[in-house]
């Protein structure tokens, strides 16, 4: 294991002893440096303190490890890797991703999965362990959001106008959703066991690397939300 100090280091500094480091690396004393480790591949970096916005953004094949919260933007446009936060995260996780996983045991801000795209083989996935923002899943074209809500609140699971505009993909939340409102554009129905069984795999990698027991988190009603057939942002966006 090799260690960085990231106290009184610029992300640039920090980015360039990522690159020219092939060990495993423990980032120490990070507080609101932005871009860590952008566009990597093959690294394995744990982060303890806060690193700044757009933590992994364009990762591609990265496994990144926070030990506390992070900031807006996390996996930004990310293609492929996996980014695991203990605590929990700012705005926009998760915008336009395009591959990887995005694991979070604590709540998101606004917009998560915004823009989210799926393609050929590539279904990104983003679990949230509590509870979500306004404007989840905005313009969600691909791949799976899974909203958990185990935070101990009185707030829905999800807040104002989740799916805005969604045109594909997948929304699980963990909850029968009866105090959401949700566009007309979009279904949300009981996810049935061939719904769970889809999102047991995910929830059996986010539980181990997180600590919890995926029979205890799966062990409740799930709602599924997908774009209506009759989506009027379907033919916006998608060719046939």
């Amino acid at each position: 294991m090799i260690y960085i100090d990231a106290k009184g280091l610029n992300y640039a500094t920090i980015n360039g002893k990522l690159r020219n480091t092939k060990s495993e690396l423990e980032i120490l004393n990070c507080c609101g440096q932005r871009f860590i480790a952008a566009g990597m591949s093959d690294k394995a970096i744990t982060i303890t303190g806060t690193p700044g916005n757009a933590l992994g953004a364009y990762l591609n094949g990265a496994a990144i490890r926070v030990k506390g919260n992070a900031q807006d933007a996390v996996g930004d446009t990310m293609n492929d890797g996996y980014i695991v936060v203990e605590g929990n995260i700012g705005d926009a996780a998760g915008y336009a991703m395009r591959g990887g996983r995005i694991y979070v045991k604590g709540n998101a801000g606004y917009r998560a999965g915004i823009h989210m795209k799926a393609y050929e083989d590539k279904v990104p996935v983003m679990i949230i362990g509590g509870k979500a923002g306004s404007f989840l899943g905005e313009y969600q074209a691909g791949g799976r959001i899974i909203v958990l809500g185990l935070t101990e609140n009185d707030k829905p699971i999800v807040s104002n106008f989740p799916c805005t505009g969604m045109h594909g993909g997948k929304m699980y939340l963990r909850s029968d959703c009866s105090n959401i409102r949700f566009p007309s554009q979009v279904r949300a129905t009981r996810a049935t066991k061939a719904d769970l069984d889809e999102i047991k795999p995910y929830l059996t990698e986010y539980c181990a690397l997180l600590g919890l027991e995926v029979n205890d988190v799966m062990n409740a009603e799930f709602t599924v939300i997908t774009p209506d057939t009759k989506n009027p942002y379907k033919q916006m966006y998608v060719a046939n």
